[in-house]
């Protein structure tokens, strides 16, 4: 008896399969960047921006919305320009030298993708604690300690860990099977999670809103501090939690070459998906202003009384959905953000293993990784390379720790593609391709801006920003000593 289902052929060509729609791939935009953040760092904001109140909290949400939808406009420009696999990887390369687009790679691989996976998918695991308490992050099989700059880290297991685990192992093996389904996948759960925001939006901003706590709000919306030059260190400071909860909307250029019609397809998802999220952003903000105050009490005694600040575990989403909700809302919300973390790390599983992939073609990474499936089309190796990564980091429990000395290195770098638009723009540009809208008053607009951040970044975390450079800096003699002379 034959069976109906039939195998992928063994001797299908070793080649990537065009298998991302302009659907998938405005999902994939959307769901790498809402991941957990959105509901979380809105606390921490607020706590940096005390003084100057809710109007201190729109401003960083706003201006990481500009700054990240000015950049992916350049970035639209040279996925268009150039849309193969690896994508930002071959910009930097292409357009700067090797060594930069190595650099980019290796920390890629090293601490952002990686660490970024292991930590949304232990924010899964927080979630489902809501739904089942026992999945502690209590570490019952201790492995020993590991000092880290921010303090003491306990390596071992947990069921948090357990469950993390287990969300990168199913969604390795999900996208490790080919590119259609992984954005299938994708596109599923980036419609769920912008179903929930805007539903809480929606609400939050219309029936279920609360009248006298947004009066609070806005009656003193630009607080008591000082609204001079001194404010910029604060909000510079303030703007790491947004950016990266809108960080990872690259990560659709790595997967070019799998997109179809990248010229036209790649320039929309940029561009829509990150209008959309950050429109999604502040949005959301003002829903939580008309929910919960923004100023409250470490002791409060419920959710009104300990406000956006003083959110129970920086549960900002969990707060306004238990006003608007009641005690079922702490629920509702903990499954809409499980929705949004397991996009989420599709998206990066199903991007990264691309940039290695590119990076290997050119003998700067291990050879087997320079291979594509020839029963799925995807780079199926380095798929497994970035999943056991991933997987120490969860285990060792670190990956929050070196995220956040990330933050400085990730903005640098997008900074420098896009000054490497004005280096490759020297080339003819393709017929009917995506031309840089304003260019070149947007990207330098950009450019200033994200040179301003850095400088911010720097002079209020040097600690973080050294060891940020020091993981780029590493990568220097990997470069020259480890993969281009040996050509592993």
């Amino acid at each position: 008896m034959t069976s109906t289902t039939e195998a992928p052929s063994q001797a299908a060509p070793k080649q990537f399969i065009e298998g991302i729609g302009p659907l998938a791939a405005v999902s994939l935009v959307v769901g790498t960047m809402i991941g957990s953040g959105i509901f979380i760092v809105s606390a921490d904001i607020g706590r940096q921006v005390d003084a100057w109140g809710p109007g201190a909290l729109m401003i960083v949400w706003i201006v990481t919305g500009l700054m990240t939808v000015t950049g992916a406009l350049a970035y639209a420009e040279l996925a268009a320009m150039i849309p193969k696999a690896g994508g930002q990887y071959i910009f930097l390369r292409d357009g700067l030298s090797p060594l930069i687009g190595f650099l980019f790679g290796w920390t890629l691989f090293a601490v952002i993708q990686t660490g970024t996976i292991a930590a949304v998918a232990v924010a899964f695991g927080k979630f489902l604690s809501v739904l089942i308490p026992g999945v502690t992050p209590d570490v019952f099989l201790s492995l020993g300690h590991v000092q880290m700059p921010g303090g003491p880290i306990e390596i071992g297991v947990s069921y948090q860990r357990l469950v993390a685990l287990g969300v990168v192992l199913v969604l390795t093996v999900l996208n490790a099977r080919g590119v259609t389904l992984g954005a299938q996948i994708q596109t599923v759960f980036a419609v769920a999670k912008v179903g929930a925001l805007s539903v809480l939006i929606l609400l939050g901003l219309t029936v279920l809103r609360r009248p006298e706590i947004a009066a609070l709000n806005f009656s003193n919306f630009w607080g008591t501090g000082s609204w001079s030059l001194a404010v910029l260190p604060v909000l510079g400071a303030a703007m790491v939690g947004s950016l990266f909860s809108a960080d990872a909307w690259n990560n659709v250029t790595f997967a070019a070459a799998e997109v179809q019609n990248p010229r036209r397809n790649l320039p929309l998802a940029l561009g829509v998906g990150t209008a959309t999220v950050s429109l999604l952003y502040v949005l959301a903000n003002v829903a939580y202003l008309n929910l919960l105050p923004f100023h409250g009490d470490p002791n409060g005694v419920d959710t009104i009384a300990r406000g956006i600040q003083h959110a129970a575990q920086d549960r900002v989403g969990v707060a306004a959905a238990e006003v608007m909700f009641g005690p079922i809302g702490a629920v509702l919300m903990a499954i809409a953000i499980m929705l949004s973390t397991f996009g989420c790390v599709n998206g990066l599983v199903l991007a990264g293993p691309r940039v290695y992939y590119a990076m290997a073609k050119d003998g700067l990474f291990f050879k087997g990784v320079a291979e594509v499936d020839p029963r799925f089309g995807t780079p199926a190796r380095a798929i497994a390379v970035q999943a056991v990564l991933a997987s120490i980091l969860v285990a060792l429990g670190t990956f929050n720790q070196v995220v956040a000395y990330l933050i400085f290195v990730t903005v640098l770098f997008v900074a420098v593609t896009v000054a490497a638009l004005f280096v490759l723009r020297r080339r003819p540009a393709p017929e009917g391709a995506y031309l840089t809208t304003g260019y070149p008053v947007t990207p330098l607009i950009f450019l200033v801006l994200v040179a301003v951040l850095l400088f911010l970044l720097a002079s209020n975390n040097p600690r973080e920003a050294a060891l940020g450079a020091g993981v780029v800096a590493l990568g220097w003699p990997v470069y020259h000593w480890g993969f281009r002379r040996r050509g592993l």
